[in-house]
């Protein structure tokens, strides 16, 4: 710690920081813009200019930048110094003098980091008269505008899309005072954080082209604390409705969790909820019926054999809302099969091994990195993007011996010259993190946990030995396992992605040998599952779709309720035809329709996440409450309200099911802690999903009616639907929005709600841990080594993901379905000559044959045939498999 004296008066803060952060850290308002609490500090723009004293007895002081200033025993300085303001106000208007007027019609107006600014430096009046500098603007692809007039070269938009998120196709180019940051030509940002930029962006240089679609005025979005469903990490989102319509989605701070960093499909994959294929109306033989008919009707399919399929996408609430429905022994997960194993066999590690699941926190913090079997990029992009901070620790420790302090990003970058920690990706086929990877490894499934177990027993001795290593792959196991054994914080990255349970093992024995190495501490391992409730559903239940169609084939089956699934992504269209023709009545309950919903003699519309509440468990273990943002249109209804009144109304609201669901399985219990209830209030108030600018409630009606309308009531949460209310000292798990008395841009106005500037929330993060390292565990090695697999008549089949597409949700969003590519087979070039294939390639799948086009991956291991996941068409998910290539001339 450090005593420092701010205009007089004296503060004890931490030593070492820069004087920007502090500031901010303690309420101070001093203006900026290059800097960033993620990205460090270069001292580009020279906004946050204040006046540092020797001692008491200087009076004249000097200027110095705030954000390149440590804060050291002593220090003295003054933000309001006449010379301090005179300078800050210089240099906003030497920026305006380039800058449009276009303030009114720009679509940053009322989130503007600059208008924030330059009030705060008092410029409020434009001397300059002459000509402004312009630019042309590129298409930047479906995601981002482009609107380079605006620019004020604070250098954010290269460093986080560049330096931070790994990006190659953005840049700054330059001719003597001509500045100009965008691609080299026009093109779509490759990037997956490239909505990053918008965010970032001081100004409205990269703005929201979705939101531009059906735009609004900021202050007049209504918001709610959300959940990202569209992958297991459970990054948190604040979504914007007006109108009945969800309009956009932006970042909410979670320190524990996504920080300041949103991918692509969580940011703009929110399309479904607007999508035409959304169902508005309960269906009753393919017939609308009323609400009232349709529930009427589902009471009376209740008796007889019953049995309930939940789903990973769907609440934890929702789907105990169907188990007790039905029953326990009738309630069945809903994964595929090798969904169902694998998320078993995970459930199993995190439970009863000495392993700790990392926050992606902690992930930024591993110095030594095996990602084993995982498309992390593809899978759960914004764990990847932690690996790639986790990569710079190596450069911040030789920064720390150098005395650099690791804030000083230009000087960390240089002294580094490129140096990174180690990073080892084990995979099928290429990934994004190849370019920070020590080594890289190819392999089916089979060969990377073959791989993964010799690593196991290069670091302890006693792990199953694996035979018949190569020699290429003996050197790699001993550079793995040394690399890990010597780290002080090792991390080991796996998951379900290559669908093969030798492959979660192999992981679970490098953890447990790191943990003999350790006296027993617990080691990081980091399981990634597809869906944003995989975790959750597993800890309820673990039975596969496959078990309900065997179940069915047992007992004459009289109804089938569906959840939020569609079978048809679970197991093999013959088999889920034939589950559907033995079944009396199909009911279903879904927001989107799809395959399964066709199949529903009764359907009945559910809320998306935008319109209802509910709890989510993520890869962490993390279960996180997420709140809608706008209640349902006409009869949908949330998903657990059909269930509730069906069976008669036995919870009155979210929290009496949230409470119902705590206490019937105790793994469950710390649920109800992760966000206050439905009765809680400030100082008497709800706390308001509105700002207080909000406009036009009742002008935006006036078609309809002349009265204001009352505003709809939410049994279900301490939120309200208005701009009423209380909007201090609001819960973390509660805000749906953050704003401060001049910080109008969200991703500044964060820094006004947190305990420390880039640190945790005040109160904490929202969130509660579902697990911890057990205290005694003696877990068996997985001494089960699979064999090389080679079969010369058929071909192994391998999943490749996408990070646009292979999710179900995010694919329906019109801009993300713009990136989505054709579902395709591919094959490593060699052996595609051998087999003499030309553009396309027969594969036979389930006794079908199937025609794709075919793409050459040199990345591939020879004798395998990538098979692109979730795509249209092709939802397999028992993937690995064998497979046969049905040759030109051949009949199938």
């Amino acid at each position: 710690m450090a005593k420092i004296t701010v205009e007089g008066q004296t503060y004890d803060v931490k030593a070492g920081d820069n004087l920007l952060k502090t500031c901010l850290s303690l309420g101070l308002d001093l203006p900026y813009f290059c800097w960033h609490p993620a990205l460090g500090s270069v001292g580009a723009c020279r906004q946050c200019a204040v006046v540092q004293y020797k001692d008491e007895s200087d009076a004249q002081g000097r200027l110095v930048m705030a954000c390149m200033t440590p804060v050291t025993e002593g220090l003295r300085v003054s933000l309001e110094a006449p010379q301090a303001r005179e300078f800050r106000a210089g240099v906003i208007e030497f920026l305006m003098t380039n800058h449009p007027h276009d303030c009114p019609v720009c679509e940053e107006g009322g989130e503007c980091h600059l208008q924030d600014m330059t009030v705060m430096t008092g410029h409020t009046f434009r001397r300059y008269r002459g000509l402004k500098r312009t630019h042309r603007n590129q298409y930047l692809g479906p995601f981002i505008n482009h609107e380079m007039n605006r620019c004020i070269a604070c250098y954010r938009c290269v460093r986080v899309y560049r330096d931070y998120a790994g990006g190659k196709d953005l840049d700054v180019f330059a001719s003597r005072n001509n500045v100009y940051f965008g691609r080299f030509e026009n093109g779509v940002l490759e990037n997956e954080f490239s909505g990053n930029l918008v965010e970032v962006c001081p100004t409205g240089v990269f703005t929201d082209r979705t939101f531009s679609q059906h735009y609004v005025r900021k202050w007049d979005l209504q918001h709610a604390p959300s959940i990202c469903v569209h992958c297991g990490v459970g990054c948190n989102t604040s979504p914007g409705e007006r109108y009945g319509t969800l309009r956009r989605i932006v970042n909410r701070y979670n320190g524990e969790v996504n920080g300041y960093f949103l991918c692509d499909r969580g940011r703009f994959g929110y399309g479904f909820v607007n999508s035409e294929r959304r169902i508005r109306q309960p269906m009753l033989r393919g017939e609308p019926v009323s609400g009232e008919t349709a529930l009427a009707h589902f009471q009376g399919l209740l008796g007889g054999h019953t049995i309930g399929i939940g789903s990973p996408r769907a609440s934890l609430e929702v789907n105990f809302a169907l188990r007790e429905l039905v029953g326990a022994e009738h309630f069945y997960a809903g994964f595929a099969q090798g969904e169902a194993s694998l998320a078993a066999a995970i459930l199993d590690v995190l439970r009863h091994w000495p392993v700790h699941n990392p926050s992606l926190r902690e992930v930024e913090q591993a110095d030594a990195v095996l990602i084993l079997g995982e498309d992390v990029a593809n899978t759960a992009p914004r764990v990847a993007l932690a690996l790639r901070q986790a990569v710079r620790n190596r450069a911040f420790e030789r920064a720390d011996r150098l005395k650099i302090p690791r804030w000083q990003d230009a000087a960390v970058r240089e002294a580094a010259q490129g140096e990174k920690s180690p990073l080892f990706v084990v995979a099928p086929n290429a990934t994004r993190l190849d370019d920070i990877a020590e080594a890289i490894c190819r392999g089916t499934p089979e060969d990377i946990a073959r791989l993964g177990l010799a690593i196991a027993n290069r670091i302890d001795a006693s792990a199953p030995a694996v035979a018949d290593l190569s020699q290429e792959d003996e050197h790699l196991a001993e550079l793995i396992g040394d690399t890990l054994t010597a780290a002080a914080h090792p991390l080991i990255v796996s998951g379900t992605g290559c669908g093969s349970l030798s492959v979660v093992r192999a992981a679970a024995n490098i953890a447990l040998a790191l943990s003999n190495r350790r006296e027993g501490r617990a080691v990081d391992l980091c399981y990634v599952v597809p869906e944003c409730n995989t975790l959750g559903l597993a800890m309820m239940d673990e039975r596969s779709v496959k078990d309900a169609f065997a179940a069915a084939k047992t007992r004459d089956l009289n109804t089938v309720i569906v959840l939020e699934n569609d079978l048809y992504r679970r197991a093999d269209a013959g088999a889920v035809d034939s589950f559907f023709n033995g079944t009396r009545h199909v009911v279903v309950i879904d927001h989107i329709r799809h395959g399964t919903a066709a199949k529903a003699q009764l359907l009945l519309p559910g809320s998306t996440f935008a319109e209802t509440e509910g709890t989510l468990v993520s890869l962490e273990g993390r279960a996180q409450r997420f709140y809608s943002v706008m209640p349902g249109s006409g009869e949908i209804r949330d998903s657990w309200r059909w269930l509730a009144d069906a069976a008669a109304k036995r919870w009155s609201n979210i929290d009496a099911l949230t409470a119902a669901c705590a206490a019937a399985l105790p793994e469950f219990g710390p649920i109800r802690n992760a966000a206050p209830p439905a009765g809680f209030r400030v100082e008497g108030e709800k706390v308001p999903r509105e700002p207080h600018r909000y406009s036009g409630r009742t002008a935006m009606f006036a078609n309809r009616e002349i009265h204001e309308p009352k505003p709809p009531d939410d049994p279900d949460s301490a939120l309200a639907f208005s701009m009423e209310g209380a909007s201090v000292d609001v819960p973390p798990a509660l805000l749906p929005f953050v704003w401060a008395p001049g910080w109008n841009s969200h991703q500044q106005a964060v820094n006004k709600f947190q305990d420390e500037v880039g640190g945790a929330l005040r109160g904490g993060d929202p969130g509660v841990r579902l697990f911890e390292s057990p205290e005694t565990a003696e877990p068996r090695w997985f001494d089960e080594v699979p064999y090389r697999l080679r079969d010369e008549a058929r071909w192994r089949a391998i999943p490749l993901y996408h990070v646009f597409g292979s999710e179900e949700l995010s694919a329906l969003s019109p801009p993300l379905a713009e990136r989505v590519p054709a579902a395709y087979a591919a094959l490593h070039p060699e052996d595609a000559e051998k087999l003499g294939v030309g553009e396309t390639l027969a594969v036979r799948l389930n006794e079908r044959v199937v025609r794709l086009p075919l793409r050459l991956e040199s990345s591939l291991p020879r004798g395998a045939v990538g098979i692109s996941a979730g795509l249209a068409g092709l939802f397999r998910s028992d993937l690995p498999a064998w497979i046969a290539i049905e040759k030109e001339g051949e009949r199938p």
